[in-house]
């Protein structure tokens, strides 16, 4: 049995990012290098075994950087970022597909709740929460609302 989800984020952000915060989400999303320093999602711990001494290091990843043929839920995993430069709304749309695992939860979810907090108020629902997109398992038919609020992504019990 496997524990993977199908994430798919959709989001515009206001034109508020400075380049450092680019640099880094477009590495998140596997379309660019990465950065001498992290300023979204700082810190990858990761236990290794040193010689029998189980040690903790710092060993970032691009989080939403999969892509080619899904593994799990069909399709394709792919992630974009384009300027929204000639429209009315600046600033960026993002699109992400991807699989997920829920041991990966946390660490995407730093970089869900980072970018809520610079979704286009159009993203605004009702109660105050952010709609990212969505969540389904890879067994499901319909996916769930994505969503974060008070600084928390409403991820599946």
């Amino acid at each position: 049995m496997s524990d993977i989800y199908e994430l798919m984020i959709s989001v515009d952000l206001r034109d508020e990012i400075s380049e450092q915060e680019l640099t880094e989400l477009s590495w998140h999303l596997g379309i660019g290098p990465q950065p001498e320093r992290l300023f979204i999602v700082t810190a990858f711990p990761v236990v290794v075994d040193d010689s029998g001494i189980p040690v903790i290091e710092d060993d970032p990843y691009p989080l939403l950087a999969g892509r080619g043929a899904a593994s799990r839920v069909g399709g394709v995993l792919c992630s974009a970022l384009a300027s929204r430069a000639d429209l009315p709304r600046k600033g960026w749309s993002l699109m992400s597909r991807q699989e997920i695992h829920p041991d990966e939860f946390e660490k995407v979810g730093e970089l869900l709740c980072w970018l809520a907090t610079r979704a286009h108020e159009t993203h605004l629902l009702g109660d105050g929460a952010v709609g990212m997109g969505f969540l389904r398992f890879y067994e499901a038919e319909v996916p769930d609302v994505l969503q974060v609020a008070s600084g928390r992504v409403s991820w599946p019990t």
